[in-house]
Order: C-alpha cells, then sequence, then structure tokens
C-alpha cells in the first residue's frame, strides 16, 4: 500500500520502522519544521526527519497542512492511507478525505480515556494501573474517531512518561500494520467511541514542575515519574534549581514539617527523602543547577549540607 507517513519525535520511528518492514511505499514523511535549541539557538531537525533521510524517503516540513498548494502536493503523493504518529497538528478536514483508506492516528491511551495532549503523563498522575494503545481512524476532532485496534499495556513502577509512551509506539507500530491489513481485506470495522466516557489532557507547563511537599508522597512520586523528560519536577535549594529525576515514597516520620530533609536507613539508593504532607519523598537521583545529574549517595557525599534543609529553600 502506498502511505504518506506524519510523525515528529523519536517515538515515532518505530511507527514508520514498522510500515517499511511490513513491505509498505512510504511516498512521503511530513514532520514539523526545525527549531532551534540549546544556548546557541542552532537549527535541530525532528528525530523522525533524522531517520527518514537515512532511509532515503522524501521529506516534507510544512508548517501548516491547510494551505492549498501543501495539499495539491499531498494529493500528488496518492496515498491510500496516511499513518499519523506524535505529528503535533490536527489534519484538515481535506487533507482527511485524499486517502482511500484513510487517515490513520496511533495514539498512546485506551481511548475514550485521556484524549489530547499528555495521555502518558496523566495516565501516571492519575495512579492507573494499565496504560493502552489505540489506532483509530481519524476525523476532524481531537482523537474522536472511530477506533480500529486497541491494546493495554501495564504501568511498572519503575515507569517514566518516557519509558512507558517508548513501548506504547512500540505496541502502536505493530497495531497500525495490522490495522492496514484488515482495512485492505475489508475485514476491519471501525467502532465509534462513547464521547460520554471521554477525557482530556492538555499540554504540560514548566510551572507544573515543581514539587509541592505539602502533598502525598504518593502523589509526589506519581509526579516525578509522569514529568520525566518534560517538565521534569523540582525544588530550590540555597538559591538553586534541584531536578529530582528518580525517587520513591516510604514510610512517614510523625511530628516533622513538610519540606524538611531527613536522613534515610536501611534503603540502599536512597540515602535522604523529604518530609511530605503523608509519607516520605525518597530522593535517589537529583541535579543541581549547573551540575550533571548524579546518585542521591553520590549527592549526598558532595552537600552535607542539605541534611535539615526546608525545600524550597
Amino acid at each position: 500500500m502506498q502511505v504518506v507517513f506524519m510523525g515528529t519525535p523519536a517515538f515515532s520511528i518505530p511507527v514508520l520502522e514498522a510500515l517499511l518492514g511490513a513491505g509498505h511505499s512510504v511516498v512521503g514523511v511530513y514532520t514539523q519544521p526545525d527549531k532551534p535549541r540549546g544556548r546557541g539557538r542552532v537549527a535541530e531537525a525532528p528525530a523522525i526527519k533524522s531517520y527518514a533521510i537515512s532511509k532515503g524517503l522524501p521529506v516534507f516540513q510544512s508548517v501548516s497542512l491547510k494551505a492549498e498548494e501543501v495539499q495539491a502536493q499531498l494529493r500528488g503523493l496518492a496515498p491510500q492511507a496516511i499513518v499519523v504518529a506524535a505529528y503535533g497538528k490536527l489534519l484538515p478536514l481535506p487533507v482527511l478525505k485524499i486517502p482511500p483508506f484513510g487517515c490513520l492516528n496511533v495514539h498512546p491511551s485506551l481511548l475514550p480515556k485521556y484524549r489530547g495532549a499528555s495521555p502518558v503523563a496523566s495516565a501516571i498522575l492519575e495512579g492507573d494501573s494499565r496504560a493502552g494503545v489505540t489506532i483509530i481512524l481519524m476525523d476532524e476532532g481531537m482523537d474522536s474517531g472511530p477506533i480500529l485496534l486497541q491494546e493495554e499495556e501495564e504501568i511498572r513502577d519503575e515507569d517514566t512518561a518516557e519509558s512507558l509512551t517508548g513501548r506504547l509506539f512500540v505496541a502502536g507500530a505493530r497495531l497500525v500494520v495490522a490495522a492496514l491489513a484488515k482495512l485492505e481485506k475489508g475485514d476491519l470495522q471501525p467502532i465509534p467511541q462513547d464521547g460520554a466516557q471521554a477525557t482530556f489532557t492538555r499540554l504540560l507547563t514548566k510551572e507544573e514542575g515543581e514539587l509541592d511537599f505539602a502533598r502525598e508522597a504518593l502523589q509526589l512520586w506519581r509526579q516525578v515519574r509522569a514529568h520525566h523528560p518534560w517538565p521534569g519536577s523540582y525544588t530550590y535549594w540555597q538559591g538553586k534549581l534541584l531536578k529530582v529525576q528518580e525517587a520513591r515514597p516510604l514510610p512517614a516520620i510523625e511530628g516533622k514539617p513538610a519540606g524538611l530533609v531527613v536522613p534515610v536507613w536501611g534503603e540502599p539508593g536512597t540515602p535522604i527523602a523529604v518530609v511530605t504532607g503523608k509519607g516520605l519523598l525518597g530522593l535517589r537521583r537529583v541535579q543541581l543547577e549547573g551540575k550533571s545529574p548524579v546518585g542521591a549517595e553520590e549527592f549526598l557525599r558532595g552537600y552535607r549540607g542539605i541534611l535539615g534543609a526546608a525545600l524550597p529553600d
């Protein structure tokens, strides 16, 4: 089948890889324009662009799919299907109508739950035991199209948004190939979503990464995992940003104020913890502003003054 692929981050690479591996003819790869990054503001190509070029695939970096010349270009590629995986933009109706087999989206949630921009982080924040990936036939709405295939995935205690998203897109790569094969045979019936059961997520902001130690340790532990790598989780110590990259909830210490840094014994890899509104948040990996990330044991050897500190400080 002739397929156009649309995706941007590294998470989408397994989907494109699976399409190629299944023998589909990928006639074009659409991704976001290069963006300036870092202190030097040097333009950096999306991960999917670099991968596509390495495979000799034509790459298109349109700012918008609404322009008539862009849509004409897309029609000229004559795709039988369009596969979308973390592309970053909604597809306008004229684009949705181009391929005869439709536009398929790989969405990392068990739709209709967690439509929108941050489904994986939301599942971890809510303490769900299961996540999943859904292949939908796209319509004009936000992740509202009928379901073609769906698969559950366990959320592990060590999962971050990064690790879970990676697994979900690997599963989604396999599912979207299966969905295309079934569609081509006329052996797949789309199932409408129940809009009444839909929940919605939004883009996370940098400010949401700050840790509020008045909350429960269990909630903060989920936040650290859900916000890795973006927007990260952090507090302040001695006026410097202190990122918490890995943590775990521990039993409470009675009579201590939230935010107090205390020593921990008998927990390998977790030598210090912060008192929270309920329980302790054990610190396992941190990064002080201007320094490299280190395990908490190494950090404590260099900064013993953090013991007894009240965060944020």
